[in-house]
């Protein structure tokens, strides 16, 4: 398997290669040559086999021979020993026809957990056979960064960087990244938003100087890893529901396209997914462009769901090089469009290949608060806002009454428990093993959004 650059200007890489790299030298994300292919008796016959071993058939055609069989079970179990949940993304039902995949039993309490934890043991494989050190840099809106710094504190041969946009994170997001005490780990509260914290991101790994310097590695959704390992759980809650002998359909509530994007990539594999919902917040860039074509940046603005707070969404691109029949050029002019003058807009064909994969709904934040209290009070479910979103979308758009709805719960509610308070009158309670997380010492560090000041600081910490 070789992975080639949404703007096909940079060579086909391996899947290690890839995986370290992050982000092509080009500037594009990386994705597979082909899409690997599964029949519908290996898809029916995951049925009654645990999480870890359909993660083994799932991705072992991405990985190649970056490890062995053995290798590769090793690390998918090790990844997920520390899973609260024996299942580890579980399904909940809502209501006759509508489920929810817990993606949050992971050790940060966020969907990240699940591909993250796999990446740190990847990439600690990786490079001791190579007895490289990286430098790895990610940018977050609240839960890639804590999943992250999980997966990789403590480890030899890696130093990391989080840039989160300071005070637009949740409390307890902000803290899950600043009480880490290992001497890997730094976390930065950059002074802008998100989409200012990917800016930066990418522009480190354009300024190749500094990439080749510090050895820069990326573990934001721009890295491949991270989509194939949520890819899996597509799979799993599918064939729970009785796929491939039937469609399923999932909503996914989404800011920076990489969990839809993955259940996009399962589809391609084979699982007969029939619609993919598309679910946003009121930073609804994603929504609009479904519904006209257009895509056009209209400013961020602050939610109680912020780790949908993302206007610049990376993933998107990878699939802009499927909408556009795999054409670099074609991704590069959109790209070019978009950072320069905040707008592009899909040509008839691709606008028409995206209607026929995707549906989307956007949601308020007084209709995100509803959302909350009903489901608390009609079922006693407590919902982050994140997934809050998601259902009410789910619950509002037309479809299929005999396709079973997936809808993705991407964090617990306790990583947002001001917002759900104030919707259920419920304070959700952190679990046992993060009880004492608001008695720990913080450490963290303020920087400008300045590309300069954030590459000296590195430098600096890592003596380059």
């Amino acid at each position: 398997m070789k992975y080639i650059s949404t703007r096909g200007q940079s060579p086909a890489l391996t899947f290690e290669q890839a995986m370290l790299s992050g982000l092509a030298r080009d500037g594009g994300l990386y994705v597979p040559e082909t899409w690997p292919t599964l029949s519908a008796d290996q898809i029916a016959g995951f049925a009654g086999k645990s999480y870890e071993e359909v993660a083994f058939e799932v991705m072992k055609p991405f990985i190649g021979d970056t490890f062995t069989d053995i290798e590769f079970l090793e690390i998918i179990h090790k990844a997920y020993a520390g899973f609260a949940h024996t299942a580890k993304c579980p399904l909940v039902q809502l209501d006759e026809n509508h489920f929810l995949l817990e993606l949050f039993h992971g050790p940060t309490l966020a969907f990240k957990d699940v591909a993250m934890q796999l990446i740190g043991q990847m990439f600690e494989r990786a490079l001791k056979r190579r007895g490289e050190r990286v430098t790895i840099v990610g940018a977050t809106s609240g839960d890639t960064g804590s999943a992250a710094i999980e997966a990789f504190k403590g480890l030899d041969a890696v130093d990391v960087f989080i840039m989160f946009p300071d005070g637009r994170v949740s409390d307890v997001q902000r803290r899950q990244m600043t009480t880490p005490d290992e001497a890997n780990i730094h976390a930065l509260a950059v002074d802008g938003d998100f989409d200012d914290c990917q800016a930066l991101l990418k522009d480190m790994f354009n300024d190749f100087e500094f990439r080749d310097d510090v050895k820069l590695a990326g573990v934001n959704s721009i890295n491949w890893a991270r989509v194939m390992a949520q890819v899996v759980y597509y799979f799993t809650s599918a064939v729970s529901l009785g796929a491939p002998h039937r469609k399923i359909s999932f909503t996914v509530p989404t800011g920076n396209f990489g969990d839809i994007f993955a259940g996009y990539v399962a589809k391609r594999m084979g699982l007969p997914i029939d619609r993919l919902v598309i679910a946003t917040n009121q930073n609804d860039i994603l929504h609009r462009t479904l519904q006209s074509g257009d895509h056009t940046k209209m400013g961020v603005k602050p939610s109680i769901s912020p780790s949908m707070d993302i206007e610049v969404s990376s993933n998107f691109e990878r699939l802009l090089f499927d909408l556009y029949d795999r054409e670099g050029d074609a991704v590069i002019q959109l790209m070019d469009a978009l950072k320069e003058d905040g707008t592009f807009a899909l040509s008839q064909g691709a606008t028409q290949k995206l209607h026929d994969e995707f549906d989307s709904g956007c949601c308020s934040e007084a209709e995100t608060s509803a959302q909350i209290k009903r489901s608390y009070e009609d079922i006693g479910e407590v919902l982050c806002p994140h997934s809050a979103i998601a259902v009410k979308v789910a619950n509002s758009i037309v479809r299929n009454e005999t396709v079973p709805m997936i809808t993705l719960a991407t964090a617990h509610p306790a990583k947002f428990p001001a917002a759900v308070e104030a919707a259920c009158g419920v304070h959700p309670a952190l679990p046992e093993r993060m009880a004492d997380l608001f008695a720990r010492d913080e450490r963290m560090t303020k920087v400008e959004n300045n590309l300069g000041a954030v590459e000296a600081l590195i430098r600096e910490r890592i003596g380059a």
